[in-house]
């Protein structure tokens, strides 16, 4: 017995430590450890020296780690150990260093995107991320970041890729409570508004999201408001959100009645 509760107390305790980041950290922007890095040429109207600055920076990435690799082919087939050691530790440095996918999909996406057209590759690359978010969250108190950072990168492949699929708001929905996850609230605020952007009959309650966002996590009372009365009408006709439909009308008396002190 007191050999379970010392290893329930040390699984909680390594939980608490994981999960101490602060909000909008970028965690879920983390590239996966072992995952390669692919170079995509983004296209983004509204902001293209970012992408051209980020495509650029993925470009020299890889220069640097091919650099290092040649390195250490060259002193291994030379028979510098001395040399060899130090560009292995140069490696061993550059695969522990954080690095982050500055492309986040759904904000260079736009809103304008219609999840329409049934595609056989977005399905099954969508089921490919929900089976990887499904063993990512095996277990109930300590998830496998890992595997959810991987099934955010195929959630947000479906969306660049196919975006006329209609998945992508399925997708960008899985992507936003991942993001939750991570406490990349900004984030997740952006692909909550684009599942309901993409797909305005969406049957995910994606504005109950992105309104407890606003209130709770950046208190934007104001336009959460108007994301609670929007929630009620288009989401919360459907029974098995019941709850939020409660607590979304129980946020809007709040917040009416504190508005109306402060006047």
């Amino acid at each position: 017995m007191a050999k379970i509760v010392t290893t329930v107390v040390l699984v909680v305790l390594l939980n608490v430590l994981v999960g101490c980041h602060g909000a909008d950290s970028g965690r879920g922007q983390l590239v996966p450890k072992g995952s390669k890095e692919t170079i995509v040429s983004v296209s983004s109207p509204s902001n293209a020296l970012e992408a051209d600055l980020i495509e650029q920076m993925a470009i020299n990435r890889q220069a640097y780690r091919h650099g290092i690799l040649a390195l250490v082919k060259y002193y291994i087939d030379s028979g510098n150990n001395m040399k060899l050691e130090w560009a292995k530790k140069e490696l061993a440095a550059l695969d522990s260093m954080p690095q982050y996918n500055y492309i986040i999909e759904a904000g260079f996406a736009g809103p304008n995107l219609k999840a329409t057209s049934v595609i056989p590759e977005a399905d099954a690359l969508y089921n490919e991320a929900v089976a990887l978010e499904k063993k990512g969250k095996r277990f109930i108190v300590i998830k496998n970041n890992e595997k959810l950072r991987l099934a955010l990168k195929k959630y947000n492949q479906v969306i660049r890729k196919h975006p006329t699929s209609d998945k992508i708001d399925d997708a960008a929905f899985k992507a936003a409570g991942l993001y939750e996850h991570f406490k990349d609230y900004s984030i997740a605020l952006v692909y909550y508004q684009r599942t309901y952007q993409w797909d305005k009959d969406t049957m995910h309650p994606a504005r109950f999201k992105a309104a407890l966002i606003l209130d709770k996590r950046m208190h934007r009372r104001a336009e959460a408001l108007e994301l609670y009365k929007e929630a009620i009408k288009k989401e919360g006709v459907y029974k098995k959100y019941k709850s939020l439909k409660e607590y979304a009308e129980k946020r809007i008396r709040e917040i009416t009645k504190t508005d109306e002190e402060d006047k």
